[in-house]
């Protein structure tokens, strides 16, 4: 079991930035991938960003891709997601995920593992 935490949502100004943080804890050695997804209610959940826990390689979504960057501390358990140039259309609850096997990472069905989200606003 992956218990995830995310923290740093809030409100902020379009063209601002924010930096989200998922704190991972229980068997953390099984995580292949982390990654970051986003949803609104009634609509699909959207794939933002993931990263190979071990090896480190990124991966993005078109629609963040250039905007958003995905980091992590191994040392400390704790995924990052450093959103600059926000428009108010990234303004949805987003989701840190663990996935525990190799697979499609830009998939959330992949993903095993979810924290509870946390809210970003992005006011025009």
């Amino acid at each position: 079991q992956v218990q995830l935490v995310e923290s740093g949502g809030g409100l902020v100004q379009a063209g601002g930035s924010l930096r989200l943080s998922c704190a991972a804890s229980g068997d953390t050695f099984s995580m292949y991938a982390m990654g970051w997804f986003r949803q609104d209610p009634g609509k699909e959940r959207e794939f933002v960003a993931a990263l190979i826990w071990n090896g480190g390689a990124t991966y993005y979504g078109d629609s963040v891709k250039g905007r958003f960057t995905i980091s992590r501390d191994k040392a400390k358990n704790t995924l990052y997601l450093q959103m600059s140039s926000l428009k108010p259309e990234d303004t949805t609850t987003y989701y840190c995920a663990s996935a525990v096997a190799p697979g499609a990472v830009r998939a959330f069905r992949q993903y095993s593992y979810w924290g509870h989200g946390t809210q970003v606003t992005v006011s025009s």
